[in-house]
């Protein structure tokens, strides 16, 4: 059995990922850096209320709270509920109208993993032709998207695509130190590309600062999407605090057309 990590020393390596010297975060949570130092060195055992109050400081991921308050010798107190269960009913139906309501556009639901929990009508159409094996749940986004037997010969603009989404996963990586995404992470840069995707320009990453359209190739054409991101304000649920809504919107006239039209 691996040794428990003290809690001092994991909350010492989250205030050092958030950046944060012993004085910031000490001020920012009204006590004392020698106080704040005896904890991160074992010298003071910290309450389960000041756990909790330094890792809100840090903005520390609910999941990792609990992390933290067992290596505190306390209970965990965020629980992990499947979308799908009856308490969390009122969430799924918000989900649910919200993706609805995003029609005929696509939209879908992802977990912290980058796993599809939901998604609209409008998402299938844009899968047909995809390897079985990608479709079969659990479904990872980002695999569907990079994959050679996925999306990424159908995407126009792979190269630009590809580095906004492995930038998003690196800022994630860099936030939460998550083993699961440091593992996808390696496995999508290890992906081959199909041939003629060459690298992105320093034109295509000042965009990319603004704005990173996905353009796929269709039956009906290439489509131009905007991706959106919207997340729960103030979830007390693991699930609900990992639970982000990808919402695609048309970046051009005729995609606005094309998915009107087979809506109609």
């Amino acid at each position: 059995m691996a040794a428990r990590i003290p809690v001092g020393n994991l909350l010492r390596e989250w205030r050092q990922r958030r950046r944060k010297s012993q004085l910031a975060l000490a001020c920012d949570a009204d006590i004392s850096t020698r106080h704040l130092s005896f904890i991160e060195t074992g010298r003071a055992q910290p309450s389960r209320e000041m756990v909790l109050h330094l890792a809100e400081r840090l903005e520390v991921p609910l999941r990792e709270r609990n992390v933290l308050l067992t290596a505190a010798g306390f209970a965990p107190v965020f629980e992990a509920r499947p979308l799908d269960d009856p308490t969390l009913g009122a969430a799924r139906q918000a989900v649910d109208w919200i993706l609805a309501a995003h029609e005929p556009f696509p939209a879908l639901a992802i977990d912290a993993h980058w796993t599809m929990l939901a998604a609209n009508k409008a998402v299938a159409p844009l899968l047909a032709g995809i390897d079985a094996a990608l479709l079969a749940p659990p479904l990872n986004v980002l695999r569907l998207s990079l994959h050679p037997d996925g999306l990424a010969p159908r995407i126009a603009n792979l190269a630009q695509w590809r580095t906004h989404l492995l930038a998003r996963l690196q800022r994630q990586i860099d936030v939460t130190a998550d083993a699961a995404l440091i593992a996808l992470s390696s496995e999508l840069r290890g992906c081959p590309t199909p041939i003629g995707v060459g690298r992105v320009g320093a034109r295509e990453t000042e965009q990319a600062r603004v704005a990173v359209p996905l353009q796929l190739r269709t039956e009906r054409g290439v489509l131009s999407f905007l991706s959106t991101t919207t997340v729960f304000g103030t979830p007390v649920d693991i699930t609900l605090a990992e639970l982000a809504l990808e919402s695609f919107f048309p970046a051009d006239a005729a995609t606005a057309a094309a998915l009107r039209g087979e809506a109609g």
